[in-house]
């Protein structure tokens, strides 16, 4: 995973402790992310099989995984039967040659994209800039962080972060600069918002020659790439364009159209609060005189089938970016997106991004510990991921890397006077004896942990001594 863009950042804490300092931040992400939640709960409570259809998704998923290897041939064969051309790419690097030549070979320097967390993964904008070739997005929230030089906080609402009257100043400040400028009079009102961005757009739609796009998912029987998005201009990228270029990760595969299905319910509902999105655009290879007359499929691996090599790690995999991981999660609230220094943020993506980046540096290191574990994760997450179990069984690896050197010895100790019940009762003697000399908050290292508890009260004798004691000269029945 390319992390270039996320050079220097610290680790999450230390991000995180800016980012709740910032009270419009905090408030621009209140009120989005319950605002989002609120409608999902609405229209999810509305189906009685719903336990039922996050089970099956889970199920689907687990078994594409499983067999993966199977389904990604599959895939590939029925994409070429459609007439369209399938690429691999083993990494970020790969995947930006691959697009980049593709580009080229069509003689443009401009491309209209469809919002994609997988390009946003490998930095294709940038890459195809140093090709001087000029990637335009083309989603509302994408085109906001894109004009504004920013990076996206939010799976599903890119510029979460960004309140109306910010987005204004920039439109304001930068739409010239990009061809089409803002109204001298643009307000801050939502409609004009939106329409300022689509003028803008429009005649980037049709001049257009080649389009960018990732996939919510692919049907291995049929070669189709599916599409969902609530503007429009998903739609746009994918029929006007004479090329289209989609880079799709390895994991988003569905075995057929009955699978996909399952998925069409619980995308739209976890994501936007919708019964169903505005926009589901399915193609399938090219079909003569209608959309695209040359398709490219990018199958991007990037780490990924390291992370399924990882029987705890790689249920992350059934991810469909629907986001309600975030909108319920306290922490995410509170620290916005841009702290976990990733394209992934929020419980999945502290689960995500150590898995495909390493946990290498101080920031990847610190993600598995970004969370509470309260679980609401994993109770809104429309294919049960068990996020919490993953931040556990993530952080027990991160312990067992290099460094911590302080809690691998305390936890050796440990393990040394509990392995031995002579050794347990000895410490607990003198645990005892000593309990009036232990402070209520801890010098040195743990005082970070007495910042906001005391050191709980040592008892004068332990409960083996009390029992001993209680029971002595007593019948081996215990009688009273």
């Amino acid at each position: 995973m390319s992390d270039s863009a996320f050079l220097g950042m610290p680790a999450f804490p230390a991000a995180a402790r800016a980012a709740t300092g910032d009270a419009q931040l905090r408030h621009n992400l209140r009120k989005a992310t319950h605002t989002i939640r609120d409608k999902r709960a609405s229209v999810v409570g509305e189906l009685d099989d719903w336990p039922v259809l996050r089970a099956a998704g889970a199920a689907i998923k687990d078994r594409t995984l499983r067999h993966l290897d199977t389904y990604l041939v599959r895939l590939e064969e029925s994409v070429r039967a459609a007439g369209g051309t399938v690429h691999w790419a083993a990494d970020a690097a790969e995947a930006n040659r691959i697009v980049t030549g593709l580009v080229q070979a069509t003689g443009e320097t401009e491309v209209v994209k469809v919002k994609s967390m997988a390009t946003q993964e490998i930095e294709l904008n940038e890459a195809l800039a140093e090709a001087g070739i000029t990637a335009f997005e083309t989603d509302l929230a994408e085109l906001i962080v894109q004009l504004g030089d920013d990076h996206p906080s939010h799976i599903l609402v890119p510029a979460i972060h960004r309140n109306r009257a910010e987005i204004r100043e920039i439109f304001l400040r930068t739409m010239r600069d990009w061809g089409v400028p803002a109204p001298d009079d643009l307000t801050d009102d939502p409609r004009a918002l939106a329409e300022a961005a689509r003028v803008h757009l429009r005649e980037k739609f049709l001049r257009a020659k080649v389009g960018v796009s990732g996939a919510n998912f692919a049907v291995a029987d049929t070669g189709t790439m599916v599409v969902l998005e609530s503007e429009g201009n998903g739609r746009m990228c994918l029929t006007l364009p004479e090329t289209l270029i989609s880079v799709v990760g390895i994991e988003k595969i569905v075995p057929t159209w009955s699978d996909l299905e399952v998925f069409l319910q619980l995308l739209p509902r976890s994501s936007t609060g919708e019964r169903m999105n505005p926009y589901t655009s399915t193609w399938t290879g090219v079909t003569p005189g209608d959309g695209p007359q040359d398709f490219h499929l990018v199958l991007l691996d990037n780490g990924r089938t390291d992370v399924l090599a990882d029987t705890v790690g790689r249920q992350a995999l059934r991810c469909i970016r629907c986001s309600a991981c975030l909108n319920i999660c306290p922490v995410y609230e509170r620290a916005g997106g841009h702290a976990y220094g990733s394209v992934y943020p929020g419980p999945i993506g502290a689960i995500l991004t150590p898995q495909l980046r390493g946990t290498s540096s101080e920031l990847d290191a610190s993600l598995p510990y970004a969370s509470s574990l309260c679980g609401a994760c994993y109770e809104v997450c429309p294919v049960a991921i068990d996020i919490p179990e993953v931040l556990v069984h993530l952080r027990e690896q991160v312990v067992d890397g290099p460094g911590h050197r302080a809690e691998k010895a305390a936890m050796a100790a440990a393990g040394w006077v509990l392995d031995d019940e002579k050794r347990l009762g000895a410490a607990q003697r003198a645990a005892s004896g000593a309990r009036g000399l232990v402070p209520h908050t801890l010098p040195g290292p743990g005082s970070a942990w007495t910042d906001t508890r005391d050191v709980p009260e040592i008892p004068a004798e332990s409960f083996r001594q009390w029992w001993r004691r209680r029971n002595k000269g007593r019948d081996k029945g215990g009688a009273e």
